[in-house]
């Protein structure tokens, strides 16, 4: 299997035809048609279902454009690393992680090493702890920041000292807006919107559940969510209320949300992570130097 014909499969998923997919790739669309049956026959499997003006993905092509997507970033990305100037510090450092208020003195870092090597760029991807441990476990990302509670025994960490604040979001109309906090009491009879990461039964040490502890069962969860954008839409349409980290949606006073912290308070740590024994660019290895260097005297 090679990686130009991977590209190919991946344009004809992009354009949904293999026409406009040749005139992409520069070639004619009987090569273009022969190189993805080569492909299908090679795997064993049906990728595509051909009709007259266009292609769709079987079940198995839509598996497979998945592998696909991971196996090219991950050329392109150590392609990047070997193709950069000897002398020269530049590359890629690509970051997961899940929406903390850390992520602003990761920006800080990531300023002040582009006003030194402008060379270097990064990659952001947005996602709850499995997501991004499983990305990285492939390679496809360099550093992780995680939201604690989460196993981090299979990878070398730094600990943030800043500690995100849990509390709820709720139009600023509600009658539990004018508490300045909220008790477990207050939420047992409401419709409630959750991380899912949060409420996950395989998470271990979870102080969010040990927080309700033996009335978390009773919460009526209505929605989860992997982003608090889009928590804080469903807010703001009436659906419920979003138990969530503070400084990450718009309460302010031109908002219709508000935030309110929890009583007792609820906090969590963060982990800054990468693979044990990995082993970085030069412009990975730089980044990481910096993230210690700012972490250990804050």
């Amino acid at each position: 299997m090679e990686i130009r014909v991977l590209r190919y499969f991946l344009a004809v998923a992009r354009e949904g035809n293999i026409t406009a997919a040749a005139n992409f790739l520069h070639l004619t669309q009987p090569t273009l048609s022969r190189q993805i049956k080569d492909l299908e026959t090679e795997l064993g499997t049906q990728l595509l279902v051909r009709k007259s003006h266009n292609v769709t993905l079987t079940p198995e092509g839509m598996r497979f454009r998945k592998r696909a997507e991971e196996i090219i970033s991950m050329v392109d990305k150590t392609e990047a690393e070997f193709t950069s100037a000897e002398n020269t510090i530049s590359g890629d450092i690509y970051i997961g992680g899940g929406e903390t208020r850390a992520m602003l003195e990761v920006a800080e870092i990531i300023r002040e090493l582009r006003d030194s090597y402008p060379d270097i760029h990064f990659h952001l991807y947005s996602g709850n702890a499995s997501d991004v441990t499983e990305r990285l476990d492939k390679g496809l990302l360099d550093f992780g920041i995680l939201i604690q509670p989460a196993d981090i025994s299979r990878y070398n960490y730094i600990n943030p000292r800043e500690k995100d604040v849990w509390g709820v979001i709720m139009p600023k109309s509600s009658p539990l807006a004018r508490k300045e906090r909220i008790k477990k009491e207050d939420l047992l009879d409401l419709p409630l919107i959750c991380s899912r990461q949060a409420i996950s039964p395989h998470q271990t040490g979870n102080e969010f559940s040990d927080w309700f502890a033996t009335d978390f069962e009773k919460l009526n969860i209505v929605t989860t969510f992997n982003l608090v954008y889009n928590a804080a839409l469903m807010v703001d349409a009436g659906i419920g209320y979003a138990i969530t980290l503070d400084h990450l949606t718009d309460t302010s006073e031109d908002s219709r949300l508000c935030f309110r912290p929890l009583e007792p308070k609820l906090e969590s740590g963060l982990n800054i992570i990468w693979k044990k024994y990995q082993v970085f660019s030069p412009a990975a290895e730089l980044f990481l130097n910096r993230i210690s260097e700012h972490f250990s005297i804050n």
